[in-house]
């Protein structure tokens, strides 16, 4: 596995956000990886208050938690933001068939066991989601709770939307694949010139980006993908387990439309929660409304912990 990892002067002056990144040595070798990695996170607020685990996804780094992160720490969290192996300041193998679901989900949790985090609330949004939720249904009594933000666990059975679809093509078949231009498909305001540059800068040219291009294919598209049966079995475990589940999706997503209800009614722990939308909103609702999932999210974490 040929590995690169981005240079740091690439992260320099960034537009919003000064936290200094902390590594910690990752490995999936229970998923067929032959190498450790150098997994990057920031690590907020106070170490002794309950761990808030903030995880990004496609094609996103932690960076998109800047405005966040303040919020939480104010709510007397503490509060770690990773960057996915092949993201951020994250080592980025560079073969699109390094990464498989299977390895994504087997390096997040080498972190937590890294870290020696218990009684976690999961902040999932994207991949972070599908990553999550695996996580979860694996290890329910590592956590105390799951933000559910836009994201899903899909295994194939039932049509993702023809957008969605689109993504992927244009992922598969774009001679430069253009992150910032992705990052504001997805937003509903319009990021600035050094918010763009923050989004491309973990990927110098295109040998660094075999993350990004891997994952569309990873999600299970159909109900034969690689994927799909081991979604379905985390899927009915979610279904038999009590942790509690909030969802905070936003209005203005046309790929995750619907899934919020569809996890509110399945899963034990979504009964009685005050799951949100989030109004004025797309994919990336952390970009466009920030503050106030930060808010929700420290509510209900706040919850837990009494």
């Amino acid at each position: 596995m040929r590995v690169l990892h981005t240079p740091n002067e690439r992260f320099a002056d960034l537009a919003d956000f000064d936290a200094e990144p902390r590594y910690a040595t990752v490995n999936a070798a229970d998923a067929g990886a032959p190498a450790d990695l150098q997994m990057a996170y920031v690590d907020a607020g106070p170490t002794d208050a309950p761990p808030l685990v903030l995880l990004h996804g496609e094609p996103t780094w932690s960076y998109l938690y800047r405005h966040m992160i303040p919020v939480l720490v104010d709510a007397d969290l503490r509060v770690i933001v990773p960057d996915m192996i092949g993201f951020g300041r994250s080592d980025k193998p560079t073969e699109i068939t390094d990464h498989t679901y299977g390895r994504h989900v087997a390096w997040t949790w080498s972190l937590i066991e890294a870290l020696t985090l218990e009684d976690v609330t999961w902040v999932g949004q994207d991949w972070g989601g599908l990553i999550g939720l695996r996580l979860l249904a694996a290890n329910p009594q590592r956590f105390a709770g799951f933000v559910a933000a836009n994201t899903a666990l899909p295994s194939g059975d039932h049509a993702l939307p023809e957008v969605w679809h689109a993504f992927r093509r244009t992922v598969n078949t774009a001679p430069t694949l253009n992150i910032a231009r992705l990052v504001q498909a997805g937003t509903q305001r319009t990021l600035s010139d050094a918010e763009r540059a923050a989004y491309d800068a973990p990927f110098p040219d295109e040998t660094y980006k075999a993350g990004p291009r891997a994952m569309p294919e990873l999600v299970p598209y159909r109900p034969d993908h690689p994927g799909a049966e081991d979604n379905r079995r985390a899927w009915r475990r979610l279904t038999e387990i009590d942790v509690p589940f909030l969802t905070a999706f936003s209005d203005g997503d046309p790929i995750m439309t619907g899934v919020d209800r569809v996890m509110q009614r399945a899963f034990p722990g979504a009964r009685g929660q005050s799951h949100t939308t989030i109004t004025g909103a797309g994919h990336f609702l952390q970009e466009d409304k920030g503050r106030e999932l930060a808010v929700a999210i420290a509510a209900f974490a706040g919850a837990q912990r009494y």
